[in-house]
């Protein structure tokens, strides 16, 4: 009986520890956005084919890190001067070497044209955990629709 307890908190420690972790690997990357750093934000995914991503831009997929490393580019690139990128709502879920997550993101600052970008966005990840390394395989982002207009809303708050 005690053993069973035993095993059964030493889960629940490793869950919330797993937990933390992605936690920690969110807080990274947020801060990563802000300082435009491209190569520490993609240290957050796979850096292999198996990455896939449904993002809110054309193309609506991407298939591999490299392709997804282009599209963070040229987000990057178009942004003049500082981004503001936060993250709220976010729910972690991790068991085993698989984790998900959801969240609410907030990007924001000037492009090269001198027009103002402020989107928040609904974004899923899913995660696997490598040599002790959690990572990003999978992520959906995603706006609310106004289905009578077809415009997407990019100022969505709950």
């Amino acid at each position: 009986m005690v053993t069973g307890v035993l095993l059964q908190a030493t889960a629940a420690c490793a869950r919330a520890s797993d937990g933390a972790q992605i936690r920690a690997l969110e807080d990274n990357f947020a801060a990563c956005v802000r300082a435009k750093d491209l190569d520490a934000i993609m240290k957050v995914y796979v850096p292999d084919q198996t990455l896939f991503v449904f993002d809110v831009v054309p193309p609506r997929q991407y298939v591999g890190a490299a392709a997804y490393r282009k599209d963070w580019e040229e987000f990057l690139n178009d942004i003049d001067g500082s981004v503001n990128f936060e993250i709220a709502d976010l729910a972690v879920v991790a068991e085993g070497n698989l984790g998900y997550s959801h969240s609410i993101q907030r990007v924001s600052g000037k492009n090269k044209k001198g027009d103002v970008l402020d989107v928040t966005m609904r974004v899923t990840d899913a995660y696997r955990k490598i040599d002790g390394h959690w990572l990003v395989t999978m992520e959906h982002v995603s706006v609310p629709v106004n289905l009578d207009t077809g415009e997407p809303d990019l100022q969505s708050r709950p």
